[in-house]
């Protein structure tokens, strides 16, 4: 076991599972050599050139049918993120590569505005962040999402939107002008409000305050928005559910939604190696209660309660996260986005 790797989630890199040939040392003093230069961890990005950009899902569990993923891999880290193993769908690792490695789909306001276009697109509510978060650090540099959020306030597409980035500020000026239709809802994830823990487990994203400072900021600006608790680990964050969803509240959240973490793919050997050397002492606990609310398993892909869970564990999560809804959330809720508003080619009406 080498270095604990601050500022990153994963402390290896796992064998991708759609490779015929891997390599690894035998030993962290043996040189790579000209050939084979070590793996650095400065973070690269490529190029991908996307064909479409709305995915489908006909998941019961997501909350959205419709998606789009400016960016593949993620430098926020997250070391639970259900979404490492489909890196290894372009040939890379789910563990440092993941968070290092970034494909950039600079072709996609074009494809989201041809989408628009066609004459076969029925106006749906579009998921921003259905697989990485779209206000990554990349944004700054590539600002794919805000180009794209553009076009979805020309065409008045509704639109819903997930991240941990304090980034979303900056396009204050599209979202409220789409609040203003009610084309647009926000969903802020905060999974702990323990400094130290945010640090092993979400390295390179904003701290809590920060997230709880964009919900207030959301709210006063109109925008309505919630929070995400999301992955509840147990054994590790479950005990601040209260807290955050109680914290959230104050700030002008309007609803509160969780998943509990499963560790499906390759993810699995990756979070149980980050905890084996981030919290040594629990991690056998940890491990055996997360497999407690998965059917004894660490993975589960079965739809309905893969996102939720069953068993004891799992009850008490939803129990708690329900009870604390009802006291600091009491008479609110998300909007109702619509689709009615919806300008084919983006034709503006003859009394605007």
């Amino acid at each position: 076991m080498g270095e604990y790797k601050k500022g990153r989630g994963a402390q290896v890199n796992t064998a991708n599972s759609f490779a015929n040939y891997q390599y690894e040392l035998d030993n962290e003093q043996e040189s790579y050599g000209d050939d084979l230069p070590k793996p650095s961890l400065k973070t690269q990005f490529f190029d991908e050139t996307s064909k479409q950009i709305i995915s489908r899902t006909t998941s019961p569990d997501v909350g959205f049918t419709a998606s789009v993923n400016p960016y593949q891999g993620c430098e926020h880290g997250c070391i639970y993120c259900y979404a490492r193993p489909s890196h290894e769908y372009w040939g890379f690792s789910a563990g440092l590569d993941f968070e290092s490695k970034i494909m950039v789909k600079k072709n996609a306001p074009m494809l989201l505005d041809r989408q628009f276009q066609a004459r076969s697109y029925k106006p749906e509510v579009i998921h921003f962040s259905g697989n990485t978060d779209c206000y990554q650090p990349a944004e700054r540099t590539y600002q794919l999402t805000r180009r794209m959020l553009q076009l979805c306030l020309h065409y008045r597409n509704p639109v819903s939107i997930i991240t941990k980035n304090a980034l979303i500020l900056r396009d204050l000026d599209i979202l409220k002008s789409l609040a203003e239709l009610n084309l647009v809802s926000v969903a802020i994830s905060i999974t702990t409000l323990n400094e130290d823990l945010r640090l092993l487990m979400e390295p390179r994203t904003v701290t809590a305050t920060q997230r709880l400072r964009t919900i207030h900021t959301l709210h006063e600006s109109g925008i309505p928005v919630g929070v995400m608790t999301a992955p509840i680990i147990p054994g590790l964050n479950d005990h601040e559910i209260p807290k955050l969803v109680e914290q959230a509240a104050e700030q002008g959240a309007c609803w509160a939604a969780y998943t509990i973490v499963r560790l499906n793919g390759a993810l699995g050997p990756l979070f149980t190696d980050w905890l084996r050397q981030a919290f040594p002492d629990r991690a056998d606990r940890i491990l055996h209660q997360i497999a407690d609310c998965h059917g004894g398993q660490l993975n589960d892909s079965r739809f309905e309660t893969r996102m939720t869970g069953e068993g004891q564990f799992a009850r008490h999560i939803a129990q708690l996260h329900r009870i604390s809804c009802q006291k600091y959330l009491a008479g609110r809720q998300p909007p109702q986005l619509t689709t009615a508003l919806f300008r084919p080619a983006g034709q503006i009406g003859l009394f605007e």
